[in-house]
């Protein structure tokens, strides 16, 4: 869109690809922080409005006019009598083959005819119709697909390397790796494996000695108040990373070069770490990076594609790397378990003090800002903990005049493989600090939502709060076992806003399911949400619906419970994102008009919100604040797959295969 408006092309006719891994792009190569709009608004800009200028300039020389007298209108160059010449065949003389510095005029937002008009994904029916191409759909040659597992020894690996269809199995440094004509052979070999497992960084644990381990961690709050306060402290439990698309990568490894295809959101620090582990000189890794069926924070890590480059090397061939769906439940990426501490202390209607000390099992940033030299300073005994400070206090913020306020955090605990699903800290912070809120209306004697009104900052703040609360009815009578949330959240230069109601009563929590009992149900949400300027405000829309499910979840229904040292969950029957049965019959996104003219972030901003109004609703519902997320986690509504597949295995033994 960014590209047709200053190009003066119709939009049908752009199309963008992906680019390899470009080491010279140094820290601008990284998908991740709801930044890529804000980061790229201005550059792609500006390179289009050049190719319009340079374009005009070669069509002056090929129609023979001056360039004030040339128009540029839907790919097409007019001079004034009327000759026209498409803008492909300037291409060529056009382009330049030296560098040159040149100024261009942007058009003002008043000129706009794309930017700022709903448009629908070019790429939504190929994926709904199975049509879109993602790694494991690419025909590279003799790659043939692998499983994964971590190994300690293994008995049989003769007996498995002789099963119909196997080529190849090997142990490597992260498990075991078989090779076969198709996956489904793979996972017959993997049942078949007699493996001997070395116990893990997080062998023995489970919830209750993390939450322990996270209460030791905690930083003090100070002084005990001497005016009165609200003080709690909230449990978040650990949720899975696991994107769509089962975390995959093809690899191609010869001796003198390799070639990568997998969806990353860090390619150049995945290309560099993948020549390391190879040894080979980094301009010898072709890196391809596919689009990737959904992510969420959980393709900054490149395991698989490390992985497959690998097993490709021991075994001198191509190969498909597919890790089974329970590797990414149980091995894969999770969301860190966390503790927020709040105390807030008030006199009368003002609140003088609002401290909040978060806890959490350490985040992996690992990948740094994606390229090597800040992956390795993470890495280091104190860079991991530099990153996560950083991030942590240039995310949060506090959104109300609340007198003298401080938020710290503590991390413990790397034993974990982490990662951030849909954000980092926001959720769980913002989600403590909305309670909290509630809590501080009534102990004030205030109503919730004039309370966050009158202690908002800023006028943009109030607005995206008094839509919500205007186009939710909010206040309205409401039957008993029921009631309304509302939450406010910024971030990302953009802020936003949402009311939810809820269903708590005991013929809605106890109706039967297919996957057991339903729970509580939020049947109605209104979002609101201003990110400055939305370049695509259907597309906006569609994320924040997104955002709503999550964030529905993330109160409700999903999480990861920890048990002997691994999760429970093995796929997507038993881990409950928002399903149809708990999603709201009612749902609306407004879409504030443009304010500062920029865009802001979004693909992250409406997860905390939306968690912290669904908390906040089920509080007023059922007259107990809620202190532990999701809701529900502890019932354990599934019979939990096993970590080991029995032996001999059957077709129809539960967990294909463990890493």
């Amino acid at each position: 869109m960014l590209i047709a408006e200053e190009l003066d092309v119709p939009l049908d006719r752009v199309r963008v690809t992906l680019a390899d891994a470009r080491p010279e792009l140094a820290f601008n190569q990284l998908t991740g922080a709801s930044n890529t709009t804000i980061s790229t608004y201005t550059p792609i800009r500006v390179a289009a409005a050049v190719a319009r200028g340079r374009l005009l300039e070669a069509a002056a020389v090929e129609l023979g006019s001056a360039v004030r007298d040339l128009t540029l209108e839907a790919g097409v160059v007019t001079d004034r009598a009327g000759r026209a010449v498409g803008i492909g065949a300037l291409a060529e003389k056009a382009a330049s083959g030296t560098a040159l510095r040149v100024s261009v005029e942007l058009k003002d937002r008043e000129r706009f005819t794309v930017i700022g008009t709903p448009q629908n994904r070019v790429d939504a029916r190929a994926a709904v119709t199975g049509r879109k191409k993602f790694a494991m759909d690419l025909a590279v040659p003799d790659a043939l697909p692998t499983i994964n597992g971590t190994v300690g020894s293994v008995a049989n690996l003769d007996q498995v390397r002789g099963m119909p269809g196997v080529t190849d199995v090997v142990v490597m440094s992260t498990g075991v790796a078989v090779r076969a004509r198709t996956f489904g052979l793979c996972i017959d070999a993997v049942r078949a494996l007699d493996v001997s497992w070395r116990g893990g960084s997080a062998e023995g644990k489970d919830d209750a000695s993390v939450l322990a381990e996270l209460r030791k961690a905690e930083l003090p709050l100070g002084l005990p108040a001497v005016t009165p306060s609200v003080e709690a402290r909230f449990t978040f439990h650990f949720r899975s990373n696991s994107a769509l698309e089962p975390n995959c990568a093809i690899a191609d490894v010869r001796p003198d070069r390799a070639e990568i295809w997998s969806g990353l959101k860090a390619p150049i620090v995945a290309q560099q770490t993948i020549a390391a582990r190879l040894g080979l000189p980094q301009s010898a890794v072709k890196v391809h990076v596919v689009e990737g069926g959904g992510s969420f924070g959980r393709k900054l890590f490149f395991d698989a594609a490390l992985e497959a480059a690998e097993i490709s090397q021991k075994i001198g061939k191509p190969v498909k790397l597919m890790w089974h769906r329970a590797d990414d439940s149980r091995q894969g990426r999770a969301h860190p378990m966390a503790t927020s501490r709040v105390r807030a202390d008030y006199v009368g209607g003002s609140v003088l003090a609002y401290k909040q000390r978060h806890t959490s099992v350490a985040t992996d940033f690992s990948h740094g800002l994606g390229e090597v030299f800040t992956a390795l300073a993470a890495k280091l005994p104190v860079g991991d903990v530099g990153f996560s400070q950083t991030f942590f206090h240039l995310t949060q913020s506090m959104p109300y005049a609340f007198g003298l306020h401080s938020r710290l955090l503590s991390e413990t605990d790397k034993g974990f493989n982490t990662g951030s699903m849909r954000n980092v800290y926001s959720p769980d912070v913002t989600c403590a600090r909305e309670l909290i809120v509630d809590r501080l209306a009534g102990k004030m004697g205030k109503e919730p939502y004039r309370f966050r009104r009158e202690s908002l900052r800023d006028d943009r703040s109030r607005a995206v709060l008094d839509k919500v609360a205007e186009a939710g009815d909010w206040g309205r009578a409401m039957p008993a076992g029921t009631a309304q949330g509302i939450a406010f959240h910024s971030e990302y230069s953009a802020v936003s806003a949402v009311l939810v109601e809820i269903d708590c009563r005991p013929e809605t929590v106890e109706r039967p399911i297919r996957d057991g009992v339903a729970g509580p149900r939020v049947t109605k949400a209104v979002f609101a949400v201003d990110v400055g300027l939305a370049v695509n405000p259907r597309g906006l829309e569609a994320q924040m619906m997104g955002c709503v499910m999550d964030g529905i979840a993330l109160a409700l229904t999903s999480s990861l419970h920890l048990r002997d040292g691994h999760f429970l969950e093995a796929s997507w029957d038993n881990y409950f994102c928002t399903r149809q049965w708990n999603s709201p019959p009612e749902l609306r996104i407004i879409v504030m008009p443009t304010t500062t003219g920029k865009p802001g972030g979004a693909g992250e901003l409406g997860v905390a919100a939306s968690l912290a109004a669904v908390a906040c609703a089920y509080g007023r519902a059922t007259g107990t604040m809620p202190t532990t997320f999701p809701i529900n986690h502890g019932t354990l509504s599934f019979e939990p797959k096993p970590t080991v597949p029995p032996v001999p295995p059957s077709p129809t033994d539960g967990l294909d295969h463990v890493r």
